[in-house]
C-alpha cells in the first residue's frame, strides 16, 4: 500500500489549498478514504471521509468550508480547503478508512503527509 499526499504549502489566512492524494497498492475503488490532520503539539484530528460509493462526511469544524472528493480512474482522492484560518495549520495525512461519521478514528495505511500553514 502506498498513499502519497501532496498539494500543501503556505497560504494567507482566507485562502485555499487543494490537497491530492494517489493511492496504490490496494483495490482503491473499493476502498473509503479519509484525511486526518495533526497539529503541532495536539493529537490527531479526523477531518473527513468518503466512501467508495461517493458519501461524504466532515468533521464539525470543517462542514462548508472543506471537500472531499475522489476520482477512481485516477486512483487519487482530494481534499479542497477553503476560506482556511491559523488552526487549520496542522501536517494533513491522506489514510485508508474503516470508520463512520460516528466513530471516525478507525484508520488503516497511513500517507506520509503533506504540512499546510496558514499565515499572513
Amino acid at each position: 500500500v502506498q498513499l502519497v499526499e501532496s498539494g500543501g504549502g503556505l497560504v494567507q489566512p482566507g485562502g485555499s489549498l487543494r490537497l491530492s492524494c494517489a493511492a496504490s497498492g490496494f483495490t482503491f475503488s473499493a476502498s473509503a478514504m479519509s484525511w486526518a490532520r495533526q497539529a503541532p503539539g495536539k493529537g490527531l484530528e479526523w477531518v473527513s471521509g468518503i466512501y467508495s460509493d461517493g458519501s461524504t462526511y466532515y468533521a464539525d469544524s470543517m462542514k462548508g468550508r472543506f471537500t472531499i472528493s475522489r476520482d477512481n480512474a485516477k486512483n487519487t482522492v482530494y481534499l479542497q480547503m477553503n476560506s482556511l484560518k491559523p488552526e487549520d495549520t496542522a501536517v494533513y495525512y491522506c489514510v485508508i478508512w474503516y470508520g463512520s461519521s460516528s466513530y471516525p478514528n478507525n484508520f488503516g495505511s497511513w500517507g506520509q503527509g503533506t504540512q499546510v500553514t496558514v499565515s499572513s
